[in-house]
């Protein structure tokens, strides 16, 4: 007949052992406290309860911070991944759209069903509201009113219209320190296809660098190191979307070899639009400081 000591003890590595089973099928790699990135949304990943979709979204929690970064492609998708992940977004400081396609943004009806008041911060972009200089075309005094726009006194600004009616957004054109720590990197895409996008980034501090997180990297996700490599630390590691999806195997070297050897960034977990070959290239350059980073990963931050 058992102990009750014996019996204990069996019940307490049976709980571990469901604990342990439990963060894997989430694809958890780290304990469920402390400073970290859970990667909510993409289109890899191991076998988890988490569907896969293109998209990206990430929570990064850091020094007592919540911060949901872009909300995905499928707002059902984006809740049933939420809900695996055990995450709670009615306790958030604020969320970050890193620009306006969907597959950053669809999410954004669950997002404001969950937490209709959390503060929004989107690039300055008449997607998501705001003005347009009434100046920025030129004009006619020569024409009849009535081929003038607005008959010739437009109101200034002239109102942009939006796609979303709701969501508190609060738009950013540069770079800005929006809580200490925490900054925000503004810059407009010229690449072609993407060309006059404008896009945020994310650049975290931390004891061994910066932490920086991109959501498609349209403006170059070397632009977007060397903004952040300008404000305070050195880049310590980069997450995220580095939109080289089509990008030849010598261009992706290129900007390896930038990344690691001029801004000497240490780790890299790239996601979502980074594409398949650059993933192939980048680990083989980080080796064991490439991060893996699919969908239902937890990785723990400095």
């Amino acid at each position: 007949m058992n102990s009750p000591t014996r019996r204990g003890a069996a019940a307490v590595l049976v709980l571990t052992v469901a604990l342990f089973l439990g963060q894997q099928l989430l694809g958890n790699s780290s304990p469920p406290d402390g400073n970290r990135v859970t990667i909510l949304y993409d289109a890899f990943g191991r076998p988890s309860a988490m569907t896969k979709d293109w998209g990206y979204s990430a929570l990064i929690e850091y020094g007592g911070r919540r911060i949901l970064f872009d909300i995905g492609n499928n707002p059902a998708i984006l809740e049933k991944n939420v809900k695996a992940a055990g995450v709670d977004l009615k306790k958030l400081d604020f969320v970050v759209l890193s620009h306006r396609h969907l597959d950053h943004t669809a999410g954004l009806k669950y997002l404001l069903g969950m937490n209709p008041e959390v503060k929004i911060y989107v690039p300055r972009d008449g997607t998501f509201g705001g003005s347009i200089p009434s100046k920025f075309y030129r004009r006619q005094d020569s024409l009849p009113s009535e081929m003038k726009y607005f008959a010739g006194r437009p109101t200034e600004p002239l109102t942009s219209g939006v796609p979303w009616l709701d969501g508190k957004f609060q738009m950013v054109d540069s770079i800005v320190e929006v809580v200490p720590g925490v900054h925000l990197i503004s810059l407009v895409s010229d690449a072609v296809g993407t060309k006059e996008l404008p896009e945020l980034s994310m650049a975290i501090e931390t004891p061994r660098g910066l932490i920086v997180v991109a959501g498609c990297s349209h403006p170059g996700i070397e632009r977007i190191v060397a903004a952040a490599a300008g404000i305070k630390q050195q880049v310590y590691s980069v997450f995220g979307g580095l939109h080289l999806p089509t990008a030849s195997d010598q261009e992706v070297a290129r900007i390896a070899t930038v990344l690691h050897d001029t801004y000497k960034v240490e780790r890299i977990a790239p996601g979502h639009c980074t594409g398949e070959p650059a993933f192939y290239l980048l680990k083989r350059r980080w080796k064991d400081r490439y991060t893996y980073a699919g969908v239902g990963t937890v990785i723990q931050l400095p």
